[in-house]
């Protein structure tokens, strides 16, 4: 294992054995994709390499940074320090065409977009889409849940044993308009479809707002289906990132 931990500025090169050795069949990602390839009859020497070939080749000796590591010390220290300053850009450098930290940016004015910080508002929202949200009022967040790892884990009975099944957190004033009581299972829809789950109703989410979480497998749902069934597949205007946070839902 290679990585590179970056903590105040300070950024350390990290080089790890195995925690504990793969039990019951267990593989890691890279030896899963090399048998992968094995079994497809891709030959090229870049898929079955190792992976320490494979950290080799990825580390940029060359780098300023990287200038004065070796490998050897790597492996047999454990980490490396990278020759960062420890108050990065107090000299200035930003990666920027005027190398200063811009208010400003003229990369984002050339892309047609506003070069100054500001507030956007949601893709869908009461404010920028009212005809929606008349029909679909509430917003849908959906974060991970902090007992699996993304959608790792959610197969092990004992960490489910904190979640036993999907469920929806709402308000107890968006839960009383809708005659929604504790536990009853709920349908939660719009436009691009619907999945279902069971009510907590709770004052720690706000009016307006629902709360699904989104690392349950789709076989684990009430119907077979998740919160991804709603989500928008639009992509946002810099960078193409998801836009699953700006989702308007109803629930019944």
């Amino acid at each position: 294992m290679l990585v590179t931990v970056n903590t105040a500025g300070r950024a350390i090169k990290v080089e790890g054995d195995p925690y504990h050795p793969a039990t019951d069949g267990g593989k890691p990602n890279a030896e899963i994709f090399r048998l992968i390839a094995a079994r497809m009859g891709l030959t090229d020497a870049c898929l079955q390499a190792d992976d320490m070939t494979i950290a080799k080749q990825a580390f940029h000796w060359d780098h300023a940074h990287t200038r004065d590591m070796a490998w050897e010390t790597l492996q047999t220290q454990g980490w490396q320090k990278l020759a960062v300053a420890d108050a990065p850009f107090a000299k200035g450098g930003f990666p920027t065409p005027s190398g200063r930290c811009e208010f400003a940016s003229s990369e984002l004015a050339a892309l047609g977009l506003d070069p100054l910080p500001d507030y956007l508002p949601p893709y869908e929202s009461p404010q920028s889409n009212p005809a929606l949200a008349a029909r679909f009022p509430l917003m849908l967040i959906s974060p991970p849940d902090r007992h699996f790892l993304n959608t790792s884990f959610v197969n092990v009975d004992s960490l489910r044993t904190k979640k036993t099944e999907p469920t929806l957190e709402i308000h107890p004033v968006d839960a009383a308009q809708r005659g929604i009581q504790e536990g009853q299972d709920l349908r939660v829809f719009n436009e691009r479809g619907e999945f279902q789950v069971k009510a907590v109703i709770t004052e720690r989410i706000r009016p307006g707002v629902v709360m699904a979480y989104s690392i349950w497998w789709k076989k684990m749902g009430r119907d077979g289906k998740n919160c991804n069934e709603v989500a928008s597949q639009a992509l946002t205007d810099l960078g193409n990132a998801a836009t699953f946070y700006d989702c308007l839902v109803e629930v019944a």
